[in-house]
């Protein structure tokens, strides 16, 4: 299986569909992801950014990074988000792939702690990803697990 990480910024024309494509999966109006994308493409932050693994023309996996992913530790900044790999792409590895790409492209812009929230309790940590503490997520009412990579 043939694909590459395209990072929006290097591919603005790619908005629209990146922003659809996660909103399918994620149900976040389709809204906030173009807003969320189109600060990314105005240049003048480091946060946010987008990330796609794409096969031919299909997106088969994607991520961000949003300054909080909707929970109460404002504190804990920046965060990855939204990571999803397509269901018959899975155990390929591409979610780690795209974790490996953007904590590289983060460092890069000078952000070597990115955190995340997840109810998965032992995938992450196979990507260097270490478990930091609960946080309350926005409306939920059990506690999410937050992760730390360094």
């Amino acid at each position: 299986m043939e694909y590459k990480i395209i990072r929006l910024i290097d591919k603005p024309e790619m908005r629209e569909t990146m922003a659809g494509w996660f909103h399918e999966k994620w149900k976040i109006p389709l809204k906030a992801y173009l807003e969320s994308m189109e600060e990314c493409l105005l240049g003048n932050a480091t946060v946010p950014q987008w990330y796609v693994a794409i096969e031919g023309e299909r997106i088969i996996g994607g991520l961000g990074v949003i300054e909080n992913d909707f929970h109460d530790r404002k504190d804990l900044t920046p965060n990855v988000c939204a990571v999803y790999t397509e269901k018959d792409k899975r155990g390929n590895g591409i979610a780690g792939a795209l974790l490996n790409y953007v904590c590289e492209d983060m460092k890069k812009k000078g952000i070597d702690t990115l955190y995340l929230v997840t109810d998965h309790t032992s995938f992450y940590e196979r990507y260097g990803w270490e478990f930091l503490c609960m946080v309350q997520g926005d409306g939920e009412p059990d506690m999410t697990r937050m992760y730390v990579h360094k």
